[in-house]
């Protein structure tokens, strides 16, 4: 019977942009797990029947992002499937995807530094669901202006991070000129208690050309004025010091001719 089958423990969701896997434990031995989504105001669904396996994904159960649902995992075996007896389950925690589900990775698509302007252009990560044409709704789509971004940037090889905010798709902020900067993109749901921060974009940076005082500051100029000054002085003196040794030169000449003529 069903009294003696091991009841399903440590459940947990796990969702990044609507997409939600149910996960629990153990491995199950002679018996199977069958998926109950209770919603508060749907009916029940079932999902992943008669399964050995201790993860079902239920994303196309969950549409209704705002509904809160739980979870009744059950332990079966085939053959009393139809018996009118209740197996054991086990009830997850409560579930809500849209203030539960993680914000994913915004995508960088494009940008540029030009003078003293920073560009970024970036894309709404994409949900599993689709739109009656058939496109998949982004998580702007669901979130509308409950979502919102933050760029981070910050000079290359420095600590010092500054942000600025946008519900649009880019970013323009002014930076230092021939100064290299890198970044990245991360969306937040400000109203959410939880859960308010999303996963952060990779981080870019850009490559501007940058002369030799960019690179190297204050110390190169020191060093490059250094040599000006001994290339300025060899020049004025080189020649001075040339110009008397070859008078004393002429001169040593004249007075050695006049000893031998005296001679």
């Amino acid at each position: 019977g069903y009294e003696n089958l091991p009841r399903a423990v440590n459940i947990t969701w796990s969702s990044i942009n609507f997409k939600t896997i149910l996960q629990w434990q153990p491995k199950p031995l002679d018996y199977f797990y069958t998926v109950e989504i209770h919603g508060q105001t749907s009916d029940v669904k079932r999902k992943c029947i008669l399964t050995s396996e201790t993860e079902c994904d239920v994303t196309d159960v969950l549409r209704n992002v705002k509904e809160t649902y739980t979870a009744h995992i059950l332990s079966v075996k085939p053959a009393e499937m139809d018996n009118f007896e209740e197996p054991p389950f086990a009830v997850s925690e409560k579930f809500t995807p849209y203030s539960q589900t993680v914000i994913g990775k915004p995508e960088i698509k494009d940008y540029s530094q030009k003078g003293s302007k920073l560009n970024v252009v970036f894309k709404d990560p994409l949900t599993p669901y689709i739109f009656p044409n058939g496109s998949f709704q982004s998580i702007q789509d669901i979130f509308q202006h409950d979502l919102e971004y933050k760029l981070y940037y910050w000079k290359d090889q420095s600590s010092g991070k500054k942000d600025v905010t946008t519900r649009s798709h880019n970013f323009e902020v002014s930076v230092d000129s021939g100064k290299n900067y890198c970044f990245y993109v991360q969306g937040i749901i400000p109203s959410r208690r939880e859960n308010r921060n999303g996963q952060e974009s990779t981080v870019l940076c850009t490559s501007v050309k940058r002369s030799i005082l960019d690179e190297y500051g204050t110390e190169v100029f020191i060093i490059l004025a250094v040599i000006a000054v001994v290339v300025i002085t060899l020049a004025i003196v080189l020649p001075v010091v040339l110009c008397k040794r070859k008078k004393a030169k002429r001169a040593r000449a004249v007075r050695e001719k006049e000893l031998l003529n005296g001679v």
